[in-house]
C-alpha cells in the first residue's frame, strides 16, 4: 500500500512539474518575443539633463545639444507632448544611440520605430529619423 501511495506521489508531482515546465516556457517565449509596438513620434532631440532636470519644451538651441551629447550626455526624444523616449539599440550587446542621433541634435525630428514601454519609462528603437518640416 505505500509502494502504491508513493507512486500516485511521483507521478502527480512529475506532471505538476511537467506542466510547470510548459508554462514556464511559454511565459518566457511571449516576454522574449515582444516586438514592441510600431509608432511614429514627433519630437525634439535632446540631451537627456536638459530634459529631465531644465523642463524644456525644447533645446536650448543645435550647439548647446551637440555640446552636452559629445560630453556624454545620452541624447534622447522628446515628444511634442513631453514624453521622453530614450532611444535603444534592438542588437545584444546592444550601443549607444548617440552617434545615429547626433545629425539631429537640438532639431525637430520625426522617427519611426518600434516602442517598448516598462511602467512609465518609453523606450523606441529607431527603424528612420528624418527632421520634421515645420518647427
Amino acid at each position: 500500500m505505500i509502494k502504491v501511495a508513493w507512486e500516485r506521489v511521483s507521478r502527480g508531482n512529475a506532471l505538476c512539474a511537467f506542466a510547470g515546465s510548459i508554462f514556464i516556457g511559454a511565459a518566457c517565449f511571449a516576454f522574449a518575443a515582444d516586438g514592441g509596438t510600431s509608432v511614429t513620434v514627433s519630437g525634439w532631440v535632446i540631451d537627456s539633463a536638459c530634459a529631465y532636470t531644465k523642463g524644456l519644451d525644447k533645446p536650448i538651441g543645435v550647439a548647446c545639444a551637440k555640446a552636452c551629447a559629445k560630453n556624454g550626455s545620452t541624447l534622447v526624444i522628446l515628444r511634442d507632448d513631453g514624453t521622453i523616449f530614450l532611444p535603444i539599440d534592438s542588437k545584444t550587446p546592444s550601443s549607444s544611440q548617440n552617434p545615429r542621433l547626433m545629425p539631429f541634435a537640438g532639431e525637430h525630428v520625426t522617427v519611426m520605430g518600434k516602442e517598448y514601454v516598462r511602467k512609465a519609462s518609453h523606450a523606441l528603437v529607431i527603424e528612420k529619423i528624418s527632421r520634421s518640416a515645420a518647427h
